[in-house]
């Protein structure tokens, strides 16, 4: 996906204190003293993109004089695709205060912590909220496409692989980069600790994202690259 959206989240079983990521930060607080901002997950199959139901990821970022405004709520729906239950996430972005897309994305977390990605609904409004378009909605199995691994379990550095493949229509590709990435937004600073990425499309020749995600807590900041000025895209709250 374009945008965080997709959300809008390293290792999957590296120890048994990585099933529980919120502990290690808790830690981390007693032992420093330093103030760390994070949202205790209850359930979580994927350090890196976490599908806790009823949490919602808040991102903003200023575009061309535009202000953009993203939510990203996990919702308690399902959606059953290929025989697997996927989680319903739905995915809104606002410019300028106006709703301009709507989007519900389906993922599944494998029993290896591997995040699937089975396609998405999306809708795009005008300034007036009507219906302008539907550009990037697909599911797997449907005109020849196929799920693709939003997130791996264990990635490693110089990795690449499909995320999403409905031909002419999502063709996002993703390369692991580095574990020792820093990201400083609004909902706090994380030194060294960040898994980045580098995302892509064919059907975009140019426009690269450069995503950074905290374990344990998720997508913290996205790098919009399209050859103009960038664009930083940051978690502001959860």
């Amino acid at each position: 996906p374009a945008r965080p959206v997709e959300p809008i989240l390293r290792r999957h079983e590296k120890n048994a204190m990585m099933r529980q990521p919120w502990m290690l930060l808790a830690g981390l607080v007693l032992a420093t003293g330093a103030l760390v901002a994070f949202r205790p997950p209850t359930v979580t199959g994927n350090a890196y993109f976490p599908l806790v139901p009823g949490t919602t990821f808040v991102y903003e970022a200023e575009d061309d004089d535009e202000f953009l405004h993203n939510e990203v709520y996990v919702t308690f729906d399902t959606r059953l695709i290929e025989g697997k239950t996927c989680t319903v996430v739905l995915d809104r972005e606002w410019v300028d205060g106006v709703l301009s897309e709507e989007t519900y994305d389906w993922y599944w977390c494998d029993p290896d912590g591997n995040v699937w990605y089975y396609g998405e609904a999306s809708t795009q409004f005008d300034e007036d909220g009507n219906v302008v378009g539907t550009a990037g909605s697909w599911q797997a199995r449907a005109d020849g496409a196929a799920a693709g691994i939003l997130m791996l379990a264990d990635p490693s550095p110089g990795v690449s692989h499909a995320q999403e493949y409905a031909p002419d229509v999502a063709e996002d590709m993703v390369r692991y980069l580095r574990f020792n990435a820093s990201a400083s937004v609004p909902y706090g600073d994380y030194e060294k600790s960040c898994l980045e990425t580098k995302e892509w499309t064919p059907l975009e020749p140019g426009a690269i994202e450069h995503k950074v995600y905290e374990p344990g807590l998720g997508l913290v900041l996205v790098k919009e690259l399209s050859g103009g000025p960038t664009v930083y895209v940051e978690l502001v709250d959860i």
